[in-house]
């Protein structure tokens, strides 16, 4: 094959990676192609989420806490399975960069089954346990009957946005990074104009309340799906044939995410606990900063997912030295994206104060949020290092460096707590010491490699 064969190959067909593939040539410019419309499509959900609060704003104190009451608690039913969209998105690149188009379609079809598979038990479930759920979020009266009526109605969207989830992965570990943005922004934006029409009413349709905001989601969830299986079906053809090897290592993939990601929700519920308990205002500005930190959070993980999609590619292929340069570049990357997010975090104080915190809250927030800022750079690098280890399916040793982070963090916690008294900006060390560990730990798997390390340099 010459070489002008070589530069009319689809760079994603596994087929001679090491000359065709974009990232080879333009390292830099691949990154942030596959970066930009990760990062646009991670914001457009919060967005939506802030727009039907706004509606349903509009019906009173008690339908609003009743969406919240809802939206948490589905949020963290959903998270559980997002295991179906880091795992797929790893296994479709890895099989893509070995040129086994066979494998995408056997993972895309085990994609497909297990999101209609969990997503009617999360219906069935949903169902039994909704009034048990609100009830242990302390909902009463209207909150409790309206927090019940709108998850009863989103429980049907269930199998659609694991299938989303799922379907996503897939498309990013083909690194089709813009069509989950379309599909990100179609939905969303259904659900906008379905929000306005169903809460409210118009014409010959009623005004719905919740209900109607919890059917605009569940609507725009299936055109969603249907929008995604559509699109998949431009790269692969999903194999339903069950593969038990394929099943049992997604299952895997679950569970080392499942601790992960706990530990992670664990340690930030004790560390909002003990500033709730150090005080009102301590409280409150714990959350504008925690805030802002979820949010600098969106920036960070999509170098993260870009990278674990070009890592994939490479291991698959079986170009160690070419992932190794992705995890490079990835990083310096994000250690930037860190330091840029700090520095901004400093010199936008004073807006930070006007925006989001009470007046009383002000003396105590200063201290917490500057640690935060200078802690940024660091908690970039734990990102990056994230998306590295979902690239080389590392899931086992990402899951025991978050355990030792977290257990380190959560010992740190309880003895400043036990052997004085625990200010907020104390409450952010300790942030930054569990965010250190978790750093310390990635990088350490890379450079130099410590354990069997997927990228060590031999």
């Amino acid at each position: 094959m010459n070489s002008r064969e070589n530069k009319n190959q689809n760079p994603l067909t596994g087929s001679n990676p090491e000359i065709s593939h974009p990232f080879t040539h333009s390292p830099h410019t691949t990154l942030f192609k596959l970066t930009l419309p990760v990062l646009f499509s991670l914001i457009a959900e919060p967005l939506t989420g802030l727009v039907d609060t706004a509606f349903v704003s509009r019906l009173g104190a008690a339908p609003l806490a009743a969406l919240g009451v809802g939206t948490i608690l589905l949020s963290g039913v959903f998270w559980i399975f997002n295991f179906l969209s880091i795992g797929g998105q790893t296994e479709t690149a890895r099989a893509q960069g070995a040129g086994k188009s066979g494998e995408v379609n056997k993972t895309a079809g085990l994609l497909v089954i297990l999101s209609g598979a969990f997503g009617t038990a999360a219906i069935i479930a949903g169902y039994l346990l909704t009034p048990l759920l609100a009830t242990a979020m302390e909902a009463e009266g209207e909150v409790f009957s309206n927090a019940v009526a709108y998850m009863n109605i989103r429980w049907m969207g269930a199998p659609a946005i694991l299938l989303m989830l799922s379907l996503f992965g897939v498309l990013r570990g083909l690194q089709d990074m813009k069509t989950p943005l379309w599909i990100a922004l179609g939905t969303n934006g259904v659900n906008i104009v379905l929000d306005w029409i169903l809460v409210f009413g118009a014409g010959p349709i009623p005004a719905l309340g919740v209900e109607g905001a919890a059917l605009a989601s569940v609507v725009s969830q299936w055109l969603g799906a249907a929008w995604a299986v559509i699109a998949l079906s431009r790269f692969c053809r999903p194999d339903f044939r069950i593969n038990f090897k394929s099943f049992l290592r997604l299952l895997g993939i679950g569970r080392d995410l499942f601790i992960r990601t706990g530990l992670l929700t664990l340690f930030l519920i004790i560390t909002t606990r003990a500033a709730t308990r150090t005080g009102v205002d301590a409280g409150a500005a714990h959350q504008a900063i925690r805030q802002f930190w979820a949010f600098s959070a969106l920036f960070l993980d999509s170098f993260a997912i870009a990278g674990q999609s070009l890592i994939g590619f490479f291991q698959g292929a079986g170009l160690k030295h070419w992932s190794r340069r992705v995890a490079s570049v990835t990083t310096g990357w994000n250690l930037l994206t860190g330091i840029l997010l700090g520095a901004a975090m400093l010199a936008g104080e004073k807006a930070a104060i006007f925006f989001l915190v009470p007046e009383s809250s002000v003396a105590v927030f200063r201290d917490a949020w500057r640690i935060c800022a200078l802690f940024m750079p660091l908690n970039s690098i734990s990102f990056a290092t994230d998306g590295i280890h979902w690239g080389t399916g590392d899931f086992a040793y990402l899951r025991n460096a978050v355990i030792t982070a977290t257990f380190a963090g959560i010992g740190t916690l309880y003895l400043a707590g036990l052997y004085g008294h625990l200010s907020l900006a104390g409450i952010w060390t300790i942030t930054g010491i569990w965010i250190f560990f978790r750093s310390l730990l990635g990088i350490l798997r890379i450079w130099p490699g410590i354990g069997k390390a997927p990228l060590r340099n031999i």
